[in-house]
């Protein structure tokens, strides 16, 4: 296959499931350049292997990757729009302790975000919302029932009772 032209498409002749894996989350950014700088801010490491126009964020087994959004618009074969309105999506950090929701959240206004939603008392724990400079949704929660690991890493079957 990779000996044909580009743009050359294909058709299956079985299915085959994938991996119960997500490796790279691609967020569409309008400046690639100017939400590397908002990331970095963060405090997140750009990965060496980053380009101009494809900044990778080593997340630990997944990586978040910035591309330009018309880019990204028209090799989906999807036409561009605005990001207007509630997506359905959010990005989820979890936070240490209930303190360091506040705190993350500072941290990411600081770097050029929006709160949306300071750190709030919710049924579970603690939990608000940012936006960054392209309207991506994330979210810096807390609740004692999620596990992780030492290395910070979720443990998605065990859960803290």
């Amino acid at each position: 296959m990779l000996d044909q032209a580009v743009g050359q498409t294909y058709t299956a002749t079985e299915s085959l499931a994938p991996s119960q894996r997500m490796h790279l989350v691609l967020l569409g950014v309008e400046n690639v350049a100017a939400s590397a700088q908002f990331y970095e801010a963060l405090g997140w490491a750009r990965s060496p292997t980053s380009s101009e126009g494809f900044v990778k964020f080593n997340m630990g087994g997944y990586a978040i990757c910035l591309v330009n959004r018309a880019d990204m618009a028209q090799d989906a074969l999807q036409p561009e729009e605005k990001m207007q309105g509630f997506s359905g999506v959010a990005l989820i950090h979890l936070a240490r302790n209930a303190a360091d929701v506040p705190r993350i959240l500072a941290r990411a206004e600081e770097a050029g975000g929006r709160i949306v939603k300071p750190a709030t008392r919710t049924n579970w724990g603690v939990a608000g919302f940012f936006k960054d400079p392209d309207g991506h949704l994330f979210e810096v929660d807390y609740e004692s029932g999620w596990m992780l690991d030492d290395a910070h890493h979720l443990v998605v079957d065990r859960i803290n009772l």
